[in-house]
């Protein structure tokens, strides 16, 4: 079962070693909806494409791209075989559908990155009358560094911060400390923004390398609360979630259970939800 939109709704959805999240907002007689990042659950079957048909649509107004890499793009290509009209892509432009295939070239193409790769053509936002989808009410600002400042996809990962009632959330895709750190440097607003950051999704899935310890300690960015978007366990790298404890602020009381929880985790939590209502947003 579907649910409820109610006043507007964001789905973080577990899909293991991978990302992918959709904001849904009430739109004239319907919806529209922003997914981030498209990866899917080899163990549960959930992709973006079924999950999209059993909304009862084939429509989604923006798709954003924040990593050129297949764990955050897995579920593309079904997207596209299935008949889901993508009507806008935000993704980092200056990394053109030859340097993605050429940065790919090392450890070889997935299903996902090849069928995005082809169809980049079709997405031109900058081309005269093309205007992007309204979602009134949401805010929406992206970084990244250019190509071929960084010449590996992590670092060239875009950076979005999603406002929606009050809240802001960042998806750093994967990038890594070099990345921010020349973020920090070159984008002052970035910097800035930091410290408007009510709820991190931890860069990388949690792992080491794509914390920057400048973010938290020199621009005071300090979320309630952090997710991270992972399965099991697999390296030592992952042992992150004490450290973003530590950068948090007041956490978030009483989810699925009595105190206070300053890290959620897909591969601990299942999807985690964001509902609005009457003023109001439950985490759940």
């Amino acid at each position: 079962m579907a649910t409820p939109v109610n006043d507007g709704l964001l789905e973080i959805f577990d899909v293991e070693h991978g990302a992918c999240a959709m904001l849904t907002i009430p739109y004239g007689q319907g919806y529209r909806r922003m997914m981030v990042d498209c990866g899917h659950n080899s163990s549960s079957g959930w992709t973006p494409a079924r999950h999209l048909r059993r909304l009862g649509t084939s429509k989604l107004e923006r798709l954003v791209i924040t990593n050129y890499d297949e764990d955050h793009v897995s579920g593309y290509k079904e997207m596209m075989d299935s008949g889901i009209f993508v009507e806008w892509m935000w993704r980092n432009e200056s990394v053109s559908a030859n340097t993605i295939r050429q940065l790919k070239s090392e450890d070889g193409m997935g299903r996902g990155i090849d069928a995005l790769v082809t169809s980049l053509s079709g997405f031109t936002p900058a081309a005269p009358g093309v205007t992007a989808p309204e979602f009134p009410g949401v805010g929406m600002q992206v970084f990244h560094n250019n190509y071929p400042a960084f010449d590996d996809e992590n670092n060239l990962s875009l950076v979005l911060l999603l406002t929606f009632r009050n809240i802001t959330i960042m998806f750093p895709g994967d990038m890594e400390c070099a990345g921010f750190e020349h973020l920090l440097k070159t984008d002052l607003s970035f910097a800035r923004a930091l410290q408007g950051v009510d709820i991190l999704v931890a860069s990388h899935h949690g792992r080491q390398n794509g914390i920057c310890p400048a973010m938290f300690d020199d621009w005071k960015c300090k979320p309630q609360f952090v997710i991270i978007s992972d399965d099991y366990k697999q390296y030592n790298t992952q042992e992150t979630t004490n450290y973003y404890a530590s950068k948090c602020g007041t956490g978030l009381n009483n989810f699925r259970g009595p105190g206070v929880r300053k890290v959620l985790t897909t591969r601990k939590d299942g999807d985690i939800t964001f509902s609005w209502a009457n003023g109001q947003c439950t985490v759940f």
